[in-house]
């Protein structure tokens, strides 16, 4: 995401319910891959791989809600 949509991604957090739920779940994503990589990145695996891969998927969803909310 672009950081010039930071107000429209607020927004959208609290007004689009399926927004808010993949940006709540790319969130928690987020911190789980934290926790697991710890502060080294040491703790990459396969796991965290998988779960990168299901935060982008997540991320790509949530800007084409963005992009279809710039259209609109």
């Amino acid at each position: 995401m672009l950081s010039t949509d930071q107000d429209l991604v607020s927004q959208l957090a609290s007004t689009h319910p399926r927004f808010q739920t993949l940006y709540e779940k790319h969130h928690q994503l987020d911190k789980e891959i934290s926790k697991l990589e710890g502060r080294s990145g040491a703790g990459y695996n396969e796991n965290v791989a998988k779960l990168k891969k299901e935060k982008l998927h997540l991320k790509d969803k949530m800007q084409q809600i963005i992009q279809s909310a710039h259209k609109g």
